[in-house]
């Protein structure tokens, strides 16, 4: 028990001390390790845990979507593709779809390294 207190001190002074650009890409690798939990559980047959780990996917795509700064032109776009995937979430839930998650996780793996792309040119250029 000891060992979580710091575990989770250290967690919530990243988040804390984190730049926007830096939370958003905590977000996509939060939704991508619930979207393997999801997968994994589903495998196994746990349906309540593979809900439950779907639903926090869910609401990180919520979270972006809520956050997105919509004065950019690409803005528009990244709403219709948040929303495209929120959908196909809700659809691998109910469904308990391991192959809507496969397609899911290719997005959410290709706007994380494109983030990461982004903010190391922002840096260089900055």
């Amino acid at each position: 028990m000891a060992y979580q207190q710091p575990a989770q001190a250290y967690q919530t002074n990243s988040i804390t001390t984190a730049t926007p650009g830096e939370l958003t890409l905590m977000l996509y690798n939060g939704a991508l390790k619930f979207i393997k939990q999801t997968k994994a559980a589903i495998e196994i047959k746990k349906w309540d845990k593979a809900n439950e780990y779907n639903i926090k996917a869910q609401d990180i795509f919520s979270e972006l979507l809520i956050t997105l700064d919509r004065q950019y032109p690409v803005a528009q776009q990244m709403v219709l593709l948040y929303e495209y995937i929120q959908q196909r979430l809700i659809e691998a839930n109910i469904k308990k779809d391991v192959a809507i998650l496969d397609e899911v996780e290719g997005f959410v793996v290709e706007f994380r390294d494109t983030w990461k792309q982004a903010m190391i040119l922002a840096k260089t250029q900055g």
